[in-house]
C-alpha cells in the first residue's frame, strides 16, 4: 500500500508560521536563528534574526530580532521577499556554569515552586512558563554566592495558581527537614499571585522558626530587561543568611528602583498590584525590615531571634473552609450551599466594619447552631472590623459571627483552613481564631501609609 499525503498551503509551518508565510521561508530555506532581510513592496527593508512565530500573533506578520536585540514583528503584505543572508542557530537556553561555591559563608537553601521568577518566555506562544530551576538561578544569579554558600532544588514547577494546601505542607516538611540539618535560611521562590497565602501557611505550621523562612518572587520573567528577579533573589539569600531574626517573611520590591527591598511578616502582607513590581504592602502593619545596599534595616522590635529554642511544627490544612466576599445584592443561598457540601467554617469577606444585608442573619444563625464557624473581615484593605457601632453589626455579634479584628481576609481563610485541623467543637475553633498565633492580629490599627524609610 502506498500512502500519500497531500499538505495543503495552509497546512506547511515553519517554525510556527504557516500558510503563506511558510511558503516563503521554506523557498529560501530559512530556519530560525537565520539572519535574514526583508525587503517589502514598498521599498523598505529590515534586517535580523528570524524567531519562532508566536502561536496567537497575527497571521501575516513575521518576527525578527534586530541588531538592538529588541524583537519586531514585520507585515509581509504579498509581494514582500524574504532573503536568507547567513545561516545561524536558533536561540536556546544554555546553563552558564555554577559558580565556585564558598563553604565557609551561610548555608542557605533555594527551595523552587515555579512562578515568574523561574520562567522564561515561551516563543511558541509568547506567554511565560515554569521553566528555569533552582539550579539554573544559580548559574545566572552568582552575586549570590558571595554572601552564602547555595544549595538548589525543585520541589515543583508551577504557576501559584495551581498551589494547594497539600503542597504548603510538602513545602513546611521540606523546610522543617532543612531546619533539623542545621541549614542557616531558607529562600522559597514562588509565584507572586498566590505567595501571601502560602506565606501565611508556612507562618502557622513552621512557629518562631530558629532561621529566616524567605518567600520570594518576580513580577518579571528573567530573561526581560526590566526583570526584577535578580535583585530580588540576591536580596531574599541575604536575608536568610544574614538576618538576625527567625521568622516567616515575603520579600519583594519597595517603589519602583532597584535600590530597596521591603520584608514582609507572613501574615501580614497581600498582593495589591497586578504587575508593578513593588506589588506587596503590610497590610495594618509596619513592615519587618528593609534591604538595600548589602545592608538589612530593622523596622520592628521584638522579632523571634535567629538559634530561638521556641520551634515548633504544626503541618496540616482542611478543606472544610471557604472564604466569601459579600456584594449588595447577594442572596444567602451561598450559605445553604457550602452548609450542604460539609463546610465546617466560612469566612465573610463584609462591607465596612463588617456587615452583610440583614437577609442573611435567619440562614447565619441557622448554620452556625448547627456547628458551623463564621469569621467576619472586612473587603476595606485598611483598618479592621467592629461590629459594636451599627445595630446590623450587633445583631450579627449576638448570633454568633466572630469578628476577626483586622486580620487580612486570604490569611484568615488559610489560618481557618489550619485550625480546623486541630479543633472540632465550634467553640474551640472561636478561641484559636481569635487568639494571636502568628503576628496575623495587632492590638491597634496603623496609619493606611506611613514612610517607614527614609529615601
Amino acid at each position: 500500500m502506498v500512502l500519500v499525503v497531500i499538505l495543503t498551503m495552509s497546512e506547511v509551518e515553519v517554525a510556527g508560521y504557516r500558510g503563506r508565510l511558510a511558503e516563503v521561508l521554506r523557498r529560501e530555506n530559512v530556519e530560525v536563528g537565520d539572519e535574514v532581510e526583508v525587503i517589502l513592496p514598498d521599498g523598505r527593508r529590515f534586517a535580523g534574526r528570524l524567531m519562532a512565530k508566536y502561536e496567537n500573533s497575527p497571521p501575516d506578520f513575521i518576527s525578527l530580532k534586530i541588531r538592538s536585540g529588541y524583537n519586531v514583528g514585520v507585515h509581509l503584505p504579498e509581494g514582500s521577499r524574504v532573503i536568507k543572508l547567513r545561516e545561524g542557530t536558533a536561540p536556546a537556553f544554555r546553563r552558564p556554569p555554577p559558580p565556585v561555591q564558598d563553604p565557609s559563608l551561610p548555608h542557605v537553601t533555594i527551595i523552587s515552586t515555579g512562578g515568574t521568577i523561574a520562567s522564561r518566555i515561551d516563543y511558541g506562544t509568547g506567554a511565560v512558563k515554569p521553566a528555569l530551576s533552582s539550579e539554573d538561578l544559580v548559574s545566572l544569579i552568582p552575586e549570590i554566592t558571595d554572601v552564602a554558600h547555595i544549595n538548589a532544588e525543585i520541589l515543583f514547577s508551577i504557576f501559584s495558581e495551581d498551589m494547594t494546601p497539600e503542597m504548603w505542607d510538602t513545602i513546611a516538611a521540606k523546610v522543617n527537614g532543612l531546619i533539623k540539618n542545621g541549614v542557616d535560611g531558607v529562600v522559597i521562590t514562588h509565584g507572586t499571585d498566590t505567595m501571601h497565602y502560602t506565606a501565611a501557611a508556612l507562618s502557622f505550621v513552621l512557629q518562631n522558626p530558629p532561621v529566616p523562612v524567605v518567600l520570594v518572587g518576580a513580577q518579571r520573567s528573567s530573561d526581560r530587561p526590566s526583570s526584577d528577579a535578580a535583585t530580588n533573589l540576591i536580596a531574599a539569600v541575604s536575608i536568610g543568611a544574614r538576618a538576625p531574626f527567625g521568622e516567616v517573611v515575603l520579600s519583594m520590591h519597595e517603589g519602583h528602583g532597584d535600590d530597596l527591598i521591603v520584608v514582609h511578616r507572613g501574615t501580614r502582607v497581600k498582593k495589591m498590584h497586578t504587575s508593578s513590581r513593588d506589588a506587596f504592602r503590610s497590610v495594618n502593619s509596619a513592615p519587618l525590615a528593609y534591604y538595600r545596599g548589602g545592608e538589612l534595616i530593622l523596622v520592628e522590635r521584638g522579632l523571634n531571634p535567629r538559634g530561638s529554642d521556641r520551634y515548633s511544627f504544626y503541618p496540616g490544612f482542611s478543606d472544610e473552609a471557604v472564604l466569601i466576599k459579600f456584594f449588595p445584592p447577594m442572596k444567602p443561598d451561598i450559605l445553604e450551599h457550602y452548609a450542604s457540601k460539609g463546610v465546617r467554617g466560612i469566612i465573610i469577606e463584609g462591607t465596612g466594619l463588617g456587615h452583610v444585608s440583614s437577609s442573611w442573619i435567619p440562614t447565619l444563625r441557622r448554620i452556625i447552631r448547627d456547628g458551623i464557624f463564621v469569621g467576619m473581615t472586612s473587603q476595606c484593605v485598611y483598618g479592621r472590623v467592629n461590629m459594636n457601632v451599627y445595630s446590623n453589626g450587633r445583631r450579627l455579634l449576638s448570633i454568633g459571627v466572630t469578628p476577626l479584628d483586622d486580620m487580612i481576609s486570604e490569611v484568615a481563610l488559610v489560618k481557618l483552613m489550619w485550625v480546623l485541623r486541630r479543633a472540632s467543637e465550634l467553640d474551640e475553633v472561636k478561641g484559636l481564631m481569635i487568639r494571636r498565633i502568628a503576628g496575623e492580629m495587632n492590638d491597634r490599627s496603623l496609619p493606611t501609609r506611613v514612610s517607614w524609610i527614609g529615601d
